[in-house]
Parts: C-alpha cells; structure tokens; sequence
C-alpha cells in the first residue's frame, strides 16, 4: 500500500553510494528538515536520467525550501555510484538492491513483476509525516513544477 499524506513514512536504511547507511529517522532527526525521497527505476536510463538531472540542475529550489532531497533505486551502489560520478549529482542516491525492493515494496512502488522502483515521490515532513505523495505510470516522467507546488506547500 502507497502511504498517502497524513500517513507516517516507513522507515529505512539504505546504503548511499559509499556504502554508508543512511536512516531515514536519523536524517530527519538530525536536519529538522523535510525530505523528498524521489524512487525512479535504473541508473543510466533515459527518463530517469533526465528527472535526475533536471532535480540536480533545479536543487537550489530545494535547498531554499530547506528539503533535502535522496533518490532510491534497486540498482546496486557501484552503479548508483558511477552514475552519481558521471552526472554530478549532489544529492544521495541510495541502493535498494538487498533484500532487494524491500524499501520500495514498504512504499507500494515496486513492480514486482520486474524488480524495480516505479516512479514514486513521497515529502516527508521532518516529523516523518507523508505530506504529499505521487506515483507516475510505467514511462511517465514527473513534472518539476509539480515538486515546485508541493515545495510551496510546506
């Protein structure tokens, strides 16, 4: 089931692209921030390519919303971490290789069938609330200007 605003975020840990865990709740705790956990399918495809890079080359916006932004894959972390190198993200990516999809399938957007992440994008307020959620179809890229509304929103 897809948490829907007002439901409290399942939690995780998930390794970055160093292989250094990163915890949901501590994140949260820590920054007294939002974050907007972005889910997308694979590395070095052609979609999810351009939502990441169009994310990197808008973060200021992020940043002067004071959200923190984490992308999750099923990718495994060498992957993620070459792709990070290669596109200059500035923002984690996460692997949620093993048990694999276990963090996407917690969010309802894994596709079970293929073993990958849908394109689900959740902010979380930072007291691990859901205040806005999206899942787009197979293919469907995500509309920047729908961040930019939800952003306004908090």
């Amino acid at each position: 089931m897809t948490p829907q605003p007002g439901d409290p975020a399942p939690d995780f840990t998930l390794p970055d692209t160093h292989g250094t865990p990163v915890h949901l709740a501590d994140v949260l705790a820590e920054t007294g921030a939002p974050v907007l956990l972005v889910f997308f399918p694979f590395a070095f495809s052609g979609i999810c390519t351009g939502e990441l890079c169009e994310l990197r080359d808008n973060i200021d916006e992020f940043d002067t919303a004071g959200v923190r932004l984490i992308a999750v894959s099923t990718d495994p972390v060498f992957a993620l971490k070459a792709w990070q190198q290669a596109e200059g993200y500035g923002f984690d990516l996460l692997s949620d290789f093993w048990p694999h999809g276990d963090v996407a399938r917690a969010y309802g957007v894994l596709d079970e069938d293929h073993g990958h992440a849908l394109r689900g994008t959740f902010l979380i307020d930072a007291g691990g609330v859901v205040r806005w959620a999206v899942v787009n179809p197979r293919g469907q890229r995500r509309d920047l200007d729908a961040y930019r509304t939800a952003l306004a929103e908090i």
